[in-house]
């Protein structure tokens, strides 16, 4: 059995990034600049954001924290993200989610300039995507695809079975694995908490990438021998023996399916990781785009 492991994967990118970074400043080139709009105090958000940030300034990117109150009425958050768009000193910009309950998320997403938007999230960018046209890649499924691609798993003619149909990870995932790219040309089903039988899907399955937000849901006796497993969930799970009174368990129950598959990612250095240094890589993507025109 092989860790997949996101962390050394994600420090692998980033070093690969600030050299392209060192050069365009050596040549007199505007550095990358990415902003994050986060609204509201949500600690896991707050955690992701200022990872972001602490990540733009490893590679030396320029970065952009706007902190909004939670109580932020949409129409302000409107003429922030216009700011934004119209800002051409930024490249590319995220809204961290979830966002608080009285502002509607997809109202925000469409807001966003799709030639800015890193996290590609954007109906424009979703579009292009499903239609294999140049776009921002969502960042979460672009670095499961990173990874299989660096571990050379094979994908080709594969039996994938993909967890979960959220549009940030499980929709497009499926898609991406079903196209002609390197890691992708595989047989593609999409499973979800209302497919009857859900085991007698995954047993068959060569490839499972698990993103249905349930905790340690995956089981050793639903996966066959040699499976390859990308675990993309991350949930806080009580545990009075740790330090903080919990721990980070993914969607796969990692004790009784890592003996049966050939790789796994950890949780948490898995999937995560890889997030930020995509969100990275299409930013530096915006970034050059920008330069052509």
């Amino acid at each position: 059995m092989v860790l997949l492991d996101g962390k050394k994967t994600s420090g692998d990118i980033k070093s690969e990034i600030a050299i392209v970074v060192s050069e365009m400043k050596k040549n007199n080139k505007k550095v990358p600049h990415l902003a994050a709009i986060l609204v509201g105090t949500d600690g896991a958000s707050m955690t992701y954001v200022g990872a972001k940030v602490k990540a733009c300034k490893l590679v030396g990117f320029d970065s952009t924290l706007v902190d909004l109150p939670a109580d932020t009425s949409e129409e302000i958050l409107m003429a922030e993200i216009e700011k934004l768009n119209t800002n051409t000193d930024v490249d590319g910009f995220i809204v961290q989610l979830p966002l608080p309950k009285h502002i509607d998320e997809q109202k925000v997403l469409k807001a966003i300039n799709p030639d800015k938007d890193v996290d590609g999230f954007h109906p424009t960018n979703v579009g292009r995507m499903s239609l294999d046209l140049p776009c921002f890649l969502p960042a979460t499924p672009f670095g499961v695809l990173e990874l299989l691609e660096r571990y050379n798993i094979e994908t080709s003619g594969k039996d994938v079975v993909v967890m979960g149909r959220s549009h940030i990870v499980g929709r497009p995932m499926s898609i991406l694995m079903s196209q002609k790219r390197k890691a992708g040309d595989a047989t593609v089903t999409l499973v979800h908490s209302r497919t009857k039988n859900l085991a007698s899907y995954t047993k068959k399955a060569d490839i499972i990438i698990v993103a249905i937000g349930i905790s340690e849901f995956l089981k050793g006796d639903m996966v066959k021998e040699g499976v390859v497993i990308v675990d993309v969930g991350i949930t806080r799970v009580p545990d009075a023996t740790k330090k903080k009174g919990f721990r980070l368990a993914g969607d796969v129950e990692f004790a009784s399916v890592a003996p049966k598959a050939s790789f796994i990612t950890p949780v948490p250095g898995g999937v995560g990781p890889m997030t930020i240094a995509m969100l990275l890589k299409n930013t530096l993507l915006a970034s050059t785009r920008g330069q052509e025109k």
